[in-house]
């Protein structure tokens, strides 16, 4: 799923073509696209028509288009989610939902998604920040993000690290790679308690989750297959500078130790064995499982 970096070269993209310009007409391909979107596809439709678009917004990995009237209209890329500007005399993409058009006859905008469990809605009154973002946390590239608050908040919680980064709730954007590579960089391991980690630590995992983010962004995002591009139809290619995400196997960039992976949550953590030791408890429990089943089971 994309992740704040991927989602940011996203807004830049839309506010450089779309800022600005009117909406003249708007066509749902899917219902499942506006499916977040209530009235449906025909109010959908008629409720932008006519609608000028303001800066474009994001608030972790969601992105809002400010419009004219206060209103916004929120978008979500889901797994495979692509909002791509194209000339009104381009071929419709196989998977196109819903295409946007406007009234300076400049190119187009298109919402693909092949796996459609992204989507699009307007959300009233949601200009400044619409309401179905509210329990969403500030970003750590955010201006106004408080480190202090973050890492108070972080120790008070009862959980292991990475499952701490991927609250959206407590800080937005990261996602599996970005908390992976951070981790890496902080030599902790995912599965640290965070209410054993010191606040300098924590600080210091903070400081390089927000230098991951901002490499990231700078390369466009990290791509491993074409379900990920920009406004352009392009790649990103921050997957060449990843240190332990993806990498199984393959020497630690640090001491050359083989990168591991393990399960984490129906997906998969990557870490080196020797810069991010397990900690006690988890290792422990880990040896006696593996025991318990090497050993040969005993007869009824």
């Amino acid at each position: 799923m994309p992740e704040l970096p991927e989602v940011e070269t996203v807004r830049r993209g839309l506010d450089k073509w779309v800022s600005g310009r009117r909406i003249a007409t708007v066509e749902v391909l899917h219902p499942r696209a506006i499916r977040r979107h209530l009235p449906g596809a025909v109010h959908f439709a008629d409720v932008l028509a006519g609608r000028r678009v303001g800066a474009v917004q994001r608030r972790g990995k969601y992105l809002w288009l400010p419009l004219d009237d206060e209103d916004a209209l929120v978008g979500h890329l889901g797994m495979s989610g692509q909002l791509l500007m194209q000339p009104v005399e381009a071929p419709a993409e196989v998977h196109l939902r819903v295409r946007f058009t406007f009234d300076d006859d400049g190119p187009e905008l298109r919402f693909v998604d092949q796996r459609t469990f992204g989507g699009l809605a307007v959300s009233a009154g949601g200009a400044v920040l619409p309401v179905e973002l509210t329990h969403i946390a500030l970003d750590p590239v955010d201006p106004s993000f408080s480190d202090e608050a973050f890492v108070e908040n972080l120790r008070r919680r009862r959980t292991d690290v990475k499952r701490a980064l991927l609250d959206q709730t407590l800080i937005s954007g990261v996602g599996n790679i970005y908390a992976d590579e951070a981790l890496w960089r902080a030599k902790l391991h995912g599965a640290r308690p965070t209410d054993q980690i010191s606040r300098p630590a924590v600080r210091r995992l903070l400081g390089h989750v927000r230098d991951v983010l901002n490499e990231a962004i700078v390369q466009g995002g990290t791509s491993f297959d074409a379900l990920y591009v920009n406004v352009n139809g392009e790649s990103g290619y921050f997957d060449r500078s990843l240190n332990a995400y993806g990498r199984e196997g393959l020497p630690c960039p640090r001491c050359g130790t083989p990168i591991r992976r393990e399960s984490f949550m129906n997906r998969s953590s990557f870490s080196c064995p020797r810069c991010q030791p397990r900690p006690r408890a988890v290792a422990s429990a880990l040896t006696a499982l593996t025991l318990r089943q090497r050993s040969p089971r005993s007869p009824r």
